[in-house]
């Protein structure tokens, strides 16, 4: 992204950077509630939030998902969500739903198209870092080996057709020119 930081990035339609404005969508969703930024984030230094270093660091996404479910394990947290910062869509609602759904489930996440998106997902810490330590032990990276481990504890978000463009990301330079 030209060397920007992705949450950053300006949302559209809006004054708010990505990650402003799923801070605020967050907020509207959940009320007041601990929010963390995981991995390198010198680039949000000026928002103030509590930062997580990536555990182990080095290891792609599932270091800071591991970084995230052990904080929520140390915090007796009983879940955490997790969003990627280059999710310019996400709604208030999408969030509240995927906090309410399944209260028991180790995890929830939508299944567009049959595959999970484990950065739009809610997680049971304990269970889940479990899953995740597993995964990494075994040499494994990818976040889909968690939910692969975590079985029928694993629930699927029911979306909307209406729902999907709420999911789309920003990988590239060409992503932000598609509406």
């Amino acid at each position: 992204m030209g060397g920007i930081a992705k949450g950053l990035l300006s949302a559209p339609q809006g004054s708010e950077t990505l990650v402003e404005r799923l801070l605020r969508v967050s907020d509207e969703a959940l009320g007041a509630h601990p929010t963390v930024l995981v991995g390198e984030a010198s680039a949000y230094a000026a928002l103030g939030i509590e930062v997580l270093e990536d555990l182990p660091a080095g290891v792609g996404p599932l270091g800071g998902l591991c970084a995230l479910l052990d904080a929520g394990v140390r915090r007796e947290t009983g879940a955490v969500i997790a969003l990627a910062c280059d999710m310019p869509f996400v709604t208030k609602e999408l969030i509240a739903r995927l906090a309410a759904h399944a209260p028991d489930a180790a995890l929830v996440a939508p299944r567009p198209g049959g595959i999970w998106q484990p950065l739009t997902a809610r997680y049971a810490p304990a269970p889940a870092l479990s899953a995740a330590r597993d995964a990494l032990a075994n040499g494994e990276r990818a976040l889909y080996r968690v939910i692969e481990r975590l079985g029928a504890g694993a629930v699927e978000l029911p979306l909307e057709p209406a729902d999907a463009p709420l999911l789309r990301d920003w990988d590239e330079p060409s992503d932000l020119d598609r509406p």
